[in-house]
């Protein structure tokens, strides 16, 4: 982390405004608050006192209490003021950290893709045809886009793993009661967790120790290698095009790291996961409803979310004592298959849907992206998502899932697999250029030079140091062409600090190269390219330079 807390702060308003992505707030503090806040933090580090946090900027769920913001769950007609922070937001505040404001979400908790909301849809920060994932997709957007440093989500079947799958983001969802759920609109009660959406393992692991709101003594192990539980692959169901491939290259390289991996029978968790909403235990989101005081016909309650809730609370109480009993068969099935083991490691989600995806089948959709994450509250299980490469230039993750209290186990596992993600250059991150010495101090590796798919255009920006802006062609639009780039390969740390530090007009998103693959890539915001000179000609940014230096000699 660089820079004062002022810095950061005002960082993440200007971040705000380039981005213009308002559909991810609900709420948004006024700048001049928060950098009121931010003085004095710098004002008491400079006195000597110590706050882990100082500086780092923080987004919080709408269904998380923060004083002075409405708290809507993501619906309007709920709204009310707290008059004290959440205890999460409390211990991340005392520790130094500024809260920018509270995030959209899917209304209610209710749902894992990102659009059930009066406020808007979250689009995906990287493919705006896919969904953010929620419930928390506000929260996770914002650390995607390099707004906010950290965010609090809330995840009951998978809101906060989803969303930092989507994103190349690192989604810790704690063991149940670890971080008090005081100040949170409920889901169901019994299986809400405040969830924690990071760039790093690091900066997540100190987060969940300032959260912890009791000391974490976790189970006992034989000594030796981390030892991690893997399903077969035949057994994860329909997956979409190469997630399986790509679950099996972590499996590999978590082996290679010197884990010890066995493959277990995985269906406990899957048949444990279908109960959640397709069992009696779904009625304790229509409690939630009667205490919270919502009149089901509320004109401004999502339609999907209504009739989930409405349906729950038919369910007859017999279901639910059958549906305990089946839960505890499961469980200690569950225990039988992981055995010794540490950790199971699963893919977050089946897969990534469009938009149009889910809006043709909404509950189906939803359904089958908690098809791995429902059980793990049921079970009582801390699990962890992090980046795990990508598939088709869009983020792809994996999640350990741990017993009770071994949330500390599951962050030293997940630090032997952090893979490598490419990211496509074409400007002053090539090699040489005055900004690729960044790429470098981030681990970054050469991997190979290329061309982009002959879609695009260059333009040079009016910037310090000089940089240019490469713009994909709309069908319809001024001829494309392939323009010189290089193709480089980030930890996927590396890859969400450099993107945290990412200057206006800048963006990252896929940049299709010209054999046809699709990385990340760093883009340009169109409106920035208003009198910007056209080098699409001069074949790449290099030899333009090369151009403009003889031209002035």
């Amino acid at each position: 982390m660089t820079g004062s807390a002022l810095a950061r702060v005002r960082a993440a308003y200007d971040r705000i405004d380039a981005v213009r992505r308002p559909e991810v707030w609900i709420g948004l503090r006024p700048q001049a608050t928060a950098e009121a806040e931010a003085r004095d933090i710098d004002a008491r580090t400079a006195a000597g006192e110590r706050l882990p946090l100082a500086g780092r900027t923080l987004a919080v769920k709408g269904n998380i209490d923060v004083a002075g913001l409405p708290t809507t769950a993501g619906c309007p007609s709920y709204a009310y003021r707290p008059e004290r922070d959440a205890p999460a937001v409390a211990a991340l505040r005392a520790a130094g950290a500024v809260v920018l404001g509270s995030t959209n979400l899917d209304q209610f908790a209710t749902g894992l893709v990102g659009t059930r909301s009066p406020y808007g849809a979250v689009r995906n920060a990287f493919d705006p045809e896919r969904v953010s994932g929620g419930s928390s997709s506000g929260s996770a957007v914002a650390v995607a886009l390099g707004i906010a440093d950290l965010a609090l989500g809330t995840d009951t079947a998978g809101s906060g793993r989803v969303p930092a799958a989507f994103h190349g983001l690192v989604g810790l969802k704690p063991t149940p009661g670890l971080v008090s759920t005081e100040g949170v609109v409920p889901a169901c009660a019994s299986l809400d967790c405040v969830s924690v959406f990071a760039r790093t393992l690091d900066e997540a692991g100190e987060a969940l120790a300032l959260l912890a709101s009791q000391p974490s003594h976790p189970p006992g192990r034989a000594p030796g290698p981390h030892r991690v539980a893997v399903a077969d692959p035949a057994a994860l169901g329909e997956l979409d095009s190469g997630w399986a491939d790509a679950y099996a290259r972590t499996v590999d390289t978590l082996a290679a790291s010197g884990a010890e991996v066995t493959t277990v029978d995985v269906s406990p968790f899957l048949e444990a996961a279908a109960l959640l909403y397709e069992g009696a235990f779904v009625a304790e989101r229509y409690t939630a409803f009667v205490d919270e005081q919502l009149a089901m016909g509320s004109t401004d309650l999502d339609p999907t979310v209504a009739g989930i809730v409405s349906r729950a609370g038919t369910i007859p109480a017999h279901r639910l004592f059958a549906d305990r009993v089946r839960l505890a068969e499961l469980a200690d099935r569950a225990r039988d298959a992981l055995g010794t083991a540490d950790a199971l490691l699963l893919p977050v989600t089946p897969g990534h849907p469009t938009l149009a995806e889910v809006a043709a089948d909404p509950v189906g959709a939803n359904a089958r992206l908690g098809r791995f994450t429902n059980s793990t509250n049921l079970l009582g299980q801390c699990a962890l998502a992090v980046p795990a490469g990508t598939v088709d230039g869009r983020p792809f993750g994996v999640m350990l899932i741990g017993r009770p209290h071994t949330d500390d186990r599951l962050l030293a596992i997940a630090r032997r697999m952090t893979p490598a993600v490419p990211l496509a250059v074409v400007g002053a991150h090539l090699t040489g250029e005055p900004l690729n010495p960044q790429l470098l101090t981030l681990g970054g590796r050469f991997v190979r030079a290329t061309v982009t798919a002959p879609r695009y255009r260059l333009h040079a920006l009016a910037t310090t140091p000089p940089k240019p802006g490469l713009v994909r062609m709309a069908p319809g639009a001024e001829a494309g062409a392939s323009v010189e780039a290089e193709v480089w390969e980030l930890p996927a740390e590396g890859l969400g600090l450099l993107l945290a530090e990412l200057p206006a007009p800048m963006t990252l998103g896929r940049v299709e190269l010209g054999d046809g693959t699709a990385v990340p890539g760093f883009l340009c915001e169109p409106e920035a390219l208003v009198g910007a000179e056209d080098i699409t000609g001069y074949g790449g940014w290099r030899a333009y330079r090369a151009r403009k230096g003889a031209r002035s000699r």
